[in-house]
């Protein structure tokens, strides 16, 4: 069910509070903005800063989530991108095989 409305409302109170959010928030939220195809550049924008900062913490299913989201969402973000191609050859060996396709399409 669309509801524009209601992700621009999620995305202003998201953005407000992302310091709070943790790596699965992290993930989750831009997961669902993308799969929703909902634009959201700002909240897009302070998702790639939160999850660069803290994507030693990340694990697989998080870095797997977040490379696929801002894929599919054409959000451009160089650092983060960066961040997530070294957490995620750090950590491959516990990659699944669902984490490597998508981590795969994310980069391609």
């Amino acid at each position: 069910h669309s509801s524009p409305a209601l992700f621009d409302a999620l995305a202003c109170a998201s953005a407000a509070s992302i310091g709070q959010f943790n790596p699965q928030n992290l993930a989750n939220t831009a997961w669902a903005f993308a799969t929703a195809g909902h634009s959201s550049p700002e909240l897009f924008d302070a998702l790639a800063r939160a999850s660069a900062a803290s994507i030693g913490q990340f694990n697989s299913q998080d870095l797997a989530n977040t490379a696929w989201a801002f894929a599919t969402a054409g959000h451009s973000s160089p650092a983060l991108f960066d961040a997530l191609a070294r957490a995620s050859a750090a950590s491959i060996g516990q990659f699944n095989s669902q984490h490597l396709a998508n981590t795969a399409w994310a980069f391609a």
